[in-house]
C-alpha cells in the first residue's frame, strides 16, 4: 500500500514537472516571437551614393535614410546608427540605390577616388580617341556629341576605300579622362581639371541605350571614329556617307 502511494506521488510530481516545462517553453517561444516582431532601425540607400561620400554627408543629403524591419529581417551587419564614431567614414565604394546598406561598406578610406554614374537604362562605354578625334580640351563631360566612324569597305574589283558615316548621332558624353559627371565627394581626394585631360590620346565615356551600345562597340574595333560637338538644333543627317570618291562630289 505503501509503495502504491509513493508511486502516485512520484507519476504527480512528474506531471507537474511536465506541464511547468511546457509552460516555461511557451512562455520563451512567445518571447522569442515578440523579440522576432521587434522594430530594428536600419539604413537603406535611396539614391547612388557614390565612393568617397561620407556617412553623415550621405544622411544630410538625402541618399541615405533610416527605417525601421522587424528584428528578425535585419540584414547581419546592417548599418543601424550615425555617431560621432562612424560619421566621418565613407563609403568605400558606390552603394547602388535600393539597398539595406552594411556597416562594412564604409570605412577610412574609399577604394576609389571617383564614382561615375550611368543614367537609368544606358550603358557606358569607353573609346580611345586622339587628341584632334575628341576636340582637344573642348569635349567635356555632359557634352552632346556626333561620333563618326571611318571604315575600309571593298570597292567592285576587289579595290579597298575608305568610307566616313554617321554611327550615332547624339550620345552624352559622360567622362573624358579621370574627369566624369558625377562629383568627387568632399574629401575623397579633388578631380581632374577639364584641361589636364587633353592628351595625345585620352578614354571618352559615353552613356548609350543597350542597342546602341552594340553598334559602337563593333565601330571601335573595327573602324577610326571621330566625334563632332552638337550644336543647338544642330540638323545631323544619319544616312549621309562620304567615300574616296565623294569626297569632293558636288
Amino acid at each position: 500500500m505503501k509503495a502504491r502511494v509513493i508511486a502516485l506521488v512520484l507519476a504527480a510530481a512528474v506531471a507537474l514537472l511536465g506541464v511547468g516545462a511546457v509552460v516555461l517553453y511557451a512562455q520563451g517561444a512567445n518571447s522569442r516571437a515578440v523579440a522576432g516582431v521587434q522594430p530594428q532601425a536600419v539604413y537603406v540607400s535611396q539614391k547612388l551614393v557614390p565612393a568617397g561620400t561620407a556617412l553623415n554627408a550621405a544622411v544630410t543629403q538625402g541618399l541615405l535614410s533610416r527605417t525601421n524591419v522587424p528584428a528578425e529581417s535585419k540584414p547581419v551587419g546592417a548599418l543601424t546608427d550615425v555617431s560621432p564614431a562612424n560619421k566621418d567614414l565613407v563609403a568605400t565604394t558606390d552603394i547602388p540605390a535600393g539597398e539595406f546598406v552594411l556597416a562594412a561598406r564604409f570605412g577610412a578610406v574609399a577604394s576609389g577616388s571617383k564614382a561615375i554614374e550611368v543614367p537609368t537604362g544606358k550603358v557606358a562605354v569607353s573609346a580611345q580617341l586622339s587628341d584632334p578625334a575628341k576636340l582637344g580640351s573642348f569635349m567635356t563631360p555632359g557634352s552632346h556629341i556626333v561620333i563618326y566612324d571611318t571604315h575600309d569597305v571593298v570597292a567592285a574589283g576587289g579595290a579597298t576605300t575608305a568610307e566616313t558615316q554617321i554611327l550615332l548621332q547624339d550620345v552624352l558624353v559622360i567622362a573624358v579622362g579621370d574627369t566624369s559627371l558625377t562629383p568627387v565627394a568632399a574629401g575623397a581626394g579633388g578631380g581632374t581639371s577639364a584641361a589636364s585631360t587633353s592628351s595625345t590620346s585620352v578614354l571618352v565615356t559615353v552613356a548609350v541605350p543597350p542597342e546602341d551600345a552594340t553598334r559602337l562597340v563593333h565601330g571601335i574595333q573595327t573602324g577610326r571614329l571621330y566625334a563632332g560637338l552638337r550644336g543647338t538644333d544642330a540638323k545631323v543627317d544619319p544616312a549621309a556617307t562620304v567615300s574616296d570618291s565623294s569626297l569632293f562630289a558636288k
